[in-house]
């Protein structure tokens, strides 16, 4: 047998190294619009926080639209060329923003249309990538490519967000968004020079509503394991608080606490440093306490931070924010690297596709409901009550891990009929079934 290649898989492993820089890029580019668009919105167009908070849900809504058929799709394809033409599809439309402006044709509804249609590439690019990269790496690589791939997601945040501000204030929030089309060019050309080929499908037709079937098999999979189950139901209650916060969080900066567009982007920067740290300790801390106990340190214990965001003011109050937000980012990275790793793990790979479209349908569907809901109560109570009931959610939705196998395990297992530590038996569906910041 050949022994393995010393050093980080980003040293040894060319195609993971294009993979990586491909995502990294786009996640750069989408940090650059998560500062820009809200900008646009609010300096540009004179946007309510309803509005606002609208173009965070129709980012998020193809989720719940398409994100279950999404995963099947995945499973039948080569998921290389799905990540392709969604990195594609992305790059024409964020360029389309600043040409419609230039053509005296920029308003609400146009921005809300392009967040829907890449939030409908998203789905597809996410599902292919969280599927393909099983099949890239090795079991014994993957939780270092999780680690790798999240991490550069954060850094690619940091410098993104930081960026978006500047640009902003530089040149304009509109051009901003060239630099993200840009970006997703770059992706495209990482991702064409993978050497990686998955093997095609098995031929053979499927019968009619075999499509239906499978949808089936993912949510089957997802709500019948009581470990995905779990996880699951925790990300939906959390993402609601976590994703309506943030869904409003540069008109609140900006005009309750008074900073400008490039401030803005510098300190919720600053504050993504956190990402990278969480990125960093997600599998130190997993090693040394257990995967169980790791989730629910990274769940439980830092995102209680978040109440000190509201508190945020100018000056030396801006520190609430750049704690409170870091612990945050850190917290939830790091839960995304070791929940990452135990569904490549723990899933079959055929069904690989299904299962992170059927969790991220449960987890993301509720984003959207979070975003409305914070632009409703920012537009009747004003924006710092609005962060207090926010913020004050996220850590209280961590309560449900406590209530689960989680609490009573040290790791999370290693397949469906594994048996837990301290003799939990793990029950699951899977057996029965034919044939991955947010969280």
């Amino acid at each position: 047998m050949r022994p393995r290649a010393r050093g980080g898989l980003l040293r040894r492993h060319r195609d993971f190294r294009l993979l990586w820089c491909g995502e990294t890029a786009g996640r750069f580019g989408a940090s650059v619009t998560g500062v820009t668009m809200p900008l646009i919105a609010v300096s540009r167009l004179d946007a309510e926080p309803f509005e606002v908070g609208l173009l965070t849900a129709a980012a998020w809504l193809p989720w719940l639209i398409v994100g279950l058929p999404v995963g099947a799709w995945v499973d039948r394809l080569r998921r290389r060329p799905v990540m392709l033409a969604a990195a594609a599809i992305s790059l024409v439309l964020f360029a389309a923003v600043p040409v419609a402006d230039r053509a005296g044709l920029l308003s609400i509804g146009l921005l809300v249309t392009v967040a829907l249609l890449t939030g409908t590439a998203g789905v597809f690019f996410q599902t292919a990538c969280t599927a393909y990269l099983a099949g890239l790496l090795t079991p014994g690589d993957q939780p270092e490519g999780n680690a790798k791939l999240h991490g550069g997601e954060s850094a690619a945040q940091i410098a993104g967000l930081g960026s978006g501000g500047l640009i902003a204030q530089v040149a304009g929030a509109v051009n901003g968004m060239f630099v993200n089309a840009a970006t997703f060019l770059v992706s495209l050309l990482c991702l064409a020079r993978i050497r990686h080929r998955e093997p095609r499908a098995a031929a053979g037709s499927r019968p009619r509503g075999a499509l239906l079937g499978e949808v089936g098999t993912g949510l089957r999979l997802v709500t019948g394991d009581p470990w995905l189950r779990t996880l699951t139901l925790y990300g939906a209650v959390a993402n609601l608080p976590l994703m309506g916060y943030q869904s409003i969080l540069v008109v609140f900066l900006v005009r309750d606490v008074g900073l400008a567009p490039g401030p803005v982007g510098a300190l919720v920067a600053v504050a993504g440093a956190g990402g990278v740290l969480g990125a960093f300790l997600a599998r130190r801390v997993a090693a040394r306490t257990g995967t169980a106990h790791a989730i629910l340190l990274f769940a439980l214990g830092l995102p209680a931070f978040a109440l000190l965001i509201p508190l945020t003011s100018g000056g030396a109050g801006l520190l609430f924010y750049v704690v409170g937000s870091g612990c945050v980012s850190a917290g939830v990275v790091a839960e995304n690297v070791v929940k990452a790793s135990f569904q490549q793990r723990y899933c079959p790979p055929r069904l690989l596709g299904r299962l992170t479209a059927s969790a991220a349908f449960l987890n993301y569907g509720t984003i959207p409901l979070g975003a409305l809901l914070a632009g409703a109560l920012g537009t009747l109570l004003g924006l710092r009550p609005t962060m207090w009931i926010m913020t004050a959610g996220v850590p209280l939705a961590a309560l449900i891990l406590l209530f689960s196998p989680l609490r009573r395990a040290r790791d999370l297992p290693e397949s469906p009929s594994s048996r837990a530590p301290r003799n939990i038996r793990v029950r699951s569906s899977a057996k029965r079934l034919p044939g991955r910041l947010v969280r």
